[in-house]
């Protein structure tokens, strides 16, 4: 009996483990950006369904696009909102994107200017068409985002109509690079 109730708790908590894996299994990985292109498709693994219906998340679906997260910096440093980061390079291919900072559960960042983050309508890029974000408590010039709070942070890239939703590995894309530049 004793071994049978050990059996089933192991068995509840490393189903719970793997629940609370981001993403599920067939994770990609570029850089501090991880995404799943089988997220919202007919392939998607069991866990990776059973976290979208514990959460209530709506992922793009195959052919829509492909959401990628970073709650790291490309130095692999957890993203605070008490430091100052910049979001500078190129964006892979798509129609449209967009680019949000949130805390890790979701939440939007409450913040005086309720700008949360910039579309590839509204942003102003470079000379050379590459973005330059900076993402800091304090206002700064051209495409700032606010940080506030003392939570983990999360910024969503989430590209529509790319050719990376397919899976088809032949594209190489280079990422935007999130590097910190103060934090106290």
């Amino acid at each position: 009996m004793v071994s049978m109730f050990c059996g089933v708790l192991l068995g509840l908590l490393l189903t719970q483990a793997a629940l609370d894996r981001e993403l599920g299994f067939n994770k990609l990985r570029f850089g501090p950006w991880i995404g799943n292109p089988r997220l919202g498709g007919i392939f998607a693994d069991p866990y990776s369904k059973a976290m979208l219906a514990r959460s209530g998340e709506l992922p793009l679906g195959g052919g829509e696009g492909l959401t990628l997260v970073a709650e790291r910096d490309s130095a692999g440093n957890a993203l605070s909102a008490h430091c100052t980061y910049t979001i500078a390079g190129d964006v892979p291919p798509a129609r449209y994107w967009t680019l949000a900072v949130s805390y890790r559960d979701g939440r939007l960042i409450d913040n005086p200017s309720q700008r949360f983050g910039f579309t590839s309508s509204e942003i102003v890029r470079g000379a050379d068409g590459k973005i330059n974000l900076v993402a800091s408590s304090l206002p700064r010039a051209g495409n700032w985002i606010p940080l506030a709070g003392a939570e983990p942070l999360r910024l969503t890239l989430r590209l529509y109509d790319t050719p990376l939703a397919n899976e088809s590995g032949g594209v190489q894309p280079i990422w935007p690079v999130i590097t910190r530049l103060q934090c106290p």
